[in-house]
This record gives structure tokens, C-alpha cells and sequence, in this order.
């Protein structure tokens, strides 16, 4: 038996794929995997199959004219093909979560395509789908080209194109405003925004901190917060939150650190959560350092930080500041109000982290 990629197009009307099927079966083929591509000209059928060795590409051609197929291309595969389509596609997006540099070779390997090139003109009116030609625009800047013979693209392939691209530039933005704290005592840090996408790493950093440090960050209590809260902290609508993390990016990376930064009006509300084992290295210091920065270039007049009198490690962290901090006490909470020398605003309103 040969394996062998089939693409034909059938049109989009019930039984016709059924025909298809059916032809190929009194053939001896064993249909393996099959996608469909809907495009205006009719359902594109994407098949990878198994044929007996003694049929070959013109049989294969005449077996899919005769269940009504059209515009047929047909070529060996090897074993490889085997793996599904979203297995491919996840494994290309982890290539990529490592390496955002090879985005043109996984285009490539996610479409088969001939040639992949990038432009530093973006792709414009004239981006988009043209049969063997595919223009993507390139998120980060520029555009990327790609050709291929046969059979042509769809509109299917072309939006999994672009899902890789945006990744890629996704990726490679999260690399750039990523920084590396080297810490007193030598241990290393990456730090950088939170999105969505960090909701399971700060899930377990809840989970791997003691229901001392939650109650100490969370004020009324020791369990974690709802999911549906931890989304509302990694993206809030006015301020940042921002993560440290050891290890490699997608591959045993872990949250050790959230600094969250909520603004109301002028002020912005602080708060910081430590896992246990890397509290007293200054991590909690350098954090507060990045959200003063932040907040005086984004024009916040003070910082408020309401903490539990007993929380001696976090009133020292703000006085290691080295500001003139009014404070109010209030039983067992005391609130530190951190007034801000208002700089100029950036242009995109979050300022350097």
C-alpha cells in the first residue's frame, strides 16, 4: 500500500461527497484523514489515503473524476502526513513560542508551499488570497509571500496562516518587553505584562503560596481568587499587572511573582504576591520599583497600597522606596499612600515596564 495526498474539489450539495467516497473505495483506497475547505467554487476535500501500490496518480485521477470530483491534484506523502492537521498546527505554534525567528519556515511546513518570503512592505489593498499566491500582512512590520503551484491555496489555509503570523508577532512583543532581574543574591528573574494566556501559571502560583501570603495579598482571606477575578488582574481595564517567571517561555516556565497595579481616577492601588521560597531575595522590591516607573510615566499622582499591620516584609518594601510615605492606620490595615512625580505620558498609555 502507497500513502498519497488527494485534493479535488466536489460541490457543495448533499451525497456528492458520498459519491466521492465511494469511488475511491471500489479502488481498493482507504480513506486515512480528510479536511474540507469551503470556498465559492465548491468544497474543497483535502484526502490523505492508502492505495493499493498497483494504482497509480492517473487511476487515482480517473477514480476521483468519476465520483464527480474536479480540478483533482494528487501526490505521494509520506508517513509524516499521518498527523492530523491541529497536531501539525500546535506543534508549529510551539516552534514558534521558542523560536518567533523561524516564522517563515513554519509557514512553510504548515502549507507545503513552494517559496516563503518576507517584505518590509506591508502586503496592503493587494493582501490576501490569489489562487498560488498568498500575501500575509506581518503584524510586527512588512509581509510575508508565499507561493505554491499546486494545488492552490484556501481561504481555510490562508486564515491558519495568519493565526501563525499574529502568533509569532505575539510571541516576539512578549520577548521585547521582557526583562531579566538579576537579584542580590544571583538568582534570576524574568519579568513582563501579564495577558490572558498566563491565567494557568497564576492559578498554580496561588495554589504553590502558603494561606499566609494569600491572606496578606488578598486582605479578607487566605483562598485563591475565582478565575473569572484572575482574568479581571492579569488585564485590567486601567493599569498593568506585571509576572516574574523562571525557567524557558512555554517549556516548564513558571510564575514565581504577580505585581498588580489598579488605577481609579489619579491613583493607582498596589499589591504584590511572592511565592513563599522567593520572598527575602528583593523580588518584591524590583517589582515595585517597575510599577512606580510605570505609573509616573503614565501620570498617576500617588500609589495606594493597603496592607495589614502586621506585614512587616511589604511596609518594608515601600520604605525601601526611599519617598516620603503618609500613612493611615485603621485597626489591623494600614494604607500607604506613595505620592508619584508626574512625567510626561506615553503614547500608547502603559509607559516602560
Amino acid at each position: 500500500m502507497t500513502l498519497w495526498r488527494i485534493r479535488a474539489t466536489v460541490d457543495d450539495r448533499p451525497g456528492y461527497l458520498s459519491v466521492l467516497t465511494a469511488s475511491l473505495a471500489l479502488r481498493g483506497v482507504n480513506i486515512l484523514a480528510v479536511q474540507v475547505h469551503t470556498t465559492e467554487r465548491g468544497a474543497v476535500d483535502d484526502f490523505l489515503v492508502d492505495a493499493p501500490d498497483t494504482l497509480d496518480e492517473a487511476g487515482l485521477v480517473a477514480a476521483v473524476q468519476r465520483g464527480r470530483g474536479r480540478d483533482c491534484w494528487v501526490a505521494r506523502s509520506e508517513a509524516r502526513g499521518l498527523a492530523d492537521q491541529p497536531t501539525r498546527a500546535l506543534g508549529l505554534a510551539t516552534r514558534l513560542v521558542r523560536d518567533p525567528d523561524s516564522t517563515g519556515e513554519a509557514l512553510r511546513a504548515l502549507l507545503g508551499a513552494d517559496a516563503v518570503t518576507w517584505r518590509p512592505a506591508s502586503a496592503g489593498s493587494g493582501g490576501g488570497l490569489a489562487d498560488t499566491t498568498m500575501l500575509l500582512d506581518d503584524p510586527a512590520g512588512g509581509s510575508f509571500a508565499l507561493r505554491r503551484a499546486v494545488p492552490g491555496f484556501t481561504p481555510a489555509e490562508y486564515a491558519r496562516a495568519q493565526a501563525l503570523v499574529e502568533l509569532s508577532a505575539a510571541v516576539a512583543r512578549r520577548a521585547v518587553e521582557q526583562v531579566t532581574l538579576v537579584l542580590p543574591g544571583g538568582a534570576e528573574a524574568a519579568v513582563r505584562p501579564a495577558t490572558a494566556d498566563d491565567l494557568p501559571g497564576v492559578a498554580e502560583l496561588h495554589e504553590a503560596c502558603s494561606a499566609r501570603s494569600r491572606h496578606r495579598r488578598y486582605l479578607g482571606g487566605a483562598v485563591a481568587p475565582s478565575p473569572a477575578r484572575l482574568r479581571r488582574l492579569l488585564e485590567p481595564a486601567r493599569g498593568l499587572t506585571l509576572l516574574a517567571t523562571v525557567g524557558d517561555v512555554g517549556v516548564g516556565e513558571s510564575v514565581v511573582a504577580m505585581a498588580n497595579l489598579l488605577a481609579e481616577g489619579d491613583e493607582a492601588e498596589v499589591a504584590l504576591l511572592v511565592r513563599d521560597d522567593w520572598q527575602r531575595r528583593g523580588l518584591g522590591s524590583a517589582l515595585l520599583r517597575r510599577l512606580v516607573r510605570h505609573a509616573e510615566q503614565a501620570g498617576y499622582a500617588a500609589l495606594v497600597l493597603h496592607v495589614h499591620a502586621e506585614n512587616a516584609p511589604m511596609l518594608r518594601t515601600v520604605r525601601r522606596l526611599g519617598r516620603r510615605t503618609p500613612t493611615e492606620r485603621d485597626g489591623a490595615m494600614v494604607t500607604l499612600t506613595v505620592p508619584l512625580t508626574v512625567g510626561v505620558p506615553s503614547v500608547n498609555g502603559r509607559g516602560p515596564c
